[in-house]
């Protein structure tokens, strides 16, 4: 373990799926002078003379053409890269499908892994991939990203601190166009687990990180080649806060996220489309106060798992229990939107 206030030694790290994210997990280790991206793979785009060309997204600045220098090692091959023993950690941004074989093959391998959400289409696959991370020697965390967002990560410090008072009621949204920048991962929806599994798992994720599994779940929702493409869920705290979050593919255009929280003495109200002062606290007879919100959660979060290889802590953020607890609520929603039900967790 790393003594505190020594210099942070260098992580080598692996990114795997150059795509969209693969691009944005790229753009932000080049961020943090302790990592060394010692290698990459990819089936199809890969750097070129050590320029890696950018990929359309909800992020634009995912577009533009990346500089990973010519040291980077290129694999075509998963298993090459696992063979590496220089990677340490190893970033994976592959199709959903691709996360359980993946993600048990590197823990095997003795390497660190971040693996993006979900952890799995299903939660019998993602128990398997928590049996091996606990008897692993290297760590799992899955990235659910929104646990280091900034507005969020401070609400949920509001929520734990209560400044305010305790939350009597919370709703969630994010919206996006349907996805048509990985067209290989979102061709078979149904694989991908569509919006639900993809976008609202955020938001699912989050009202668990502040309040804990709920009791149950009543969801309706838009069925797009044969998944949830849309969703809105009332999440059932008993004796607790009124919560729901809505989320989905439908937006014609762009992408947007807010929440607001009503406490017992002051509403806080998050919204994406007011730009560089997207979060309000409203208290009466008082001027709104606008609270300054920077930073990037995807570098927030691989700060983090970085630290946790450097200091040889397991990340607490967010665990691999927490990363299949998710899904399974997730699938709750699913049911709920196809029994039109609600259901028990």
């Amino acid at each position: 373990m790393q003594k505190p206030n020594a210099p942070r030694r260098t992580v080598n790290v692996a990114v795997v799926g150059l795509g969209f994210m693969g691009t944005v997990h790229l753009r932000a280790l080049l961020q943090i002078p302790s990592v060394r991206i010692a290698a990459v793979c990819g089936q199809g785009k890969v750097p070129v003379d050590g320029v890696l060309a950018g990929t359309s997204g909800n992020i634009s600045t995912a577009a533009e053409p990346l500089n990973l220098g010519r040291d980077v090692k290129v694999y075509r091959k998963f298993e090459e890269l696992l063979a590496d023993p220089e990677v340490e950690l190893v970033d994976l941004c592959t199709p959903t499908p691709l996360h359980p074989a993946q993600s048990i093959a590197a823990l095997k391998a003795g390497k660190h892994v971040l693996c993006e959400k979900p952890l799995a289409r299903t939660s019998a696959q993602a128990r398997e991939i928590v049996k091996v991370a606990q008897a692993a020697k290297g760590f799992l965390m899955p990235a659910m990203c929104m646990r280091f967002w900034p507005g969020w990560s401070l609400l949920r410090k509001i929520v734990d601190e209560k400044p305010h008072g305790n939350v009597l009621a919370a709703r969630f949204a994010r919206f996006s166009e349907t996805p048509t920048w990985s067209k290989s991962a979102y061709a078979g929806e149904k694989d991908s687990g569509g919006a639900l599994f993809d976008l609202h798992i955020h938001d699912t994720d989050f009202v668990q990180f502040l309040f804990g599994r709920p009791a149950s779940v009543f969801s309706s929702g838009v069925l797009r080649n044969e998944s949830i493409d849309h969703v809105v869920t009332q999440y059932r705290f008993p004796g607790g806060p009124a919560v729901s979050a809505e989320g989905g593919w439908l937006l014609a255009k762009g992408f947007r996220m807010n929440y607001t929280v009503h406490c017992e003495r002051a509403t806080l109200d998050f919204d994406t489309d007011r730009g560089a002062e997207p979060l309000r606290i409203l208290e009466p007879g008082q001027e709104p106060k606008v609270i300054p919100v920077n930073g990037d959660g995807y570098l927030e979060e691989l700060r983090y798992v970085v630290d946790c290889v450097q200091t040889g802590r397991r990340p607490v953020v967010v665990t691999p229990i927490e990363g299949l607890s998710a899904l399974q609520i997730c699938e709750a929603e699913e049911i709920s939107v196809r029994h039109e039900a609600p259901i028990t967790i």
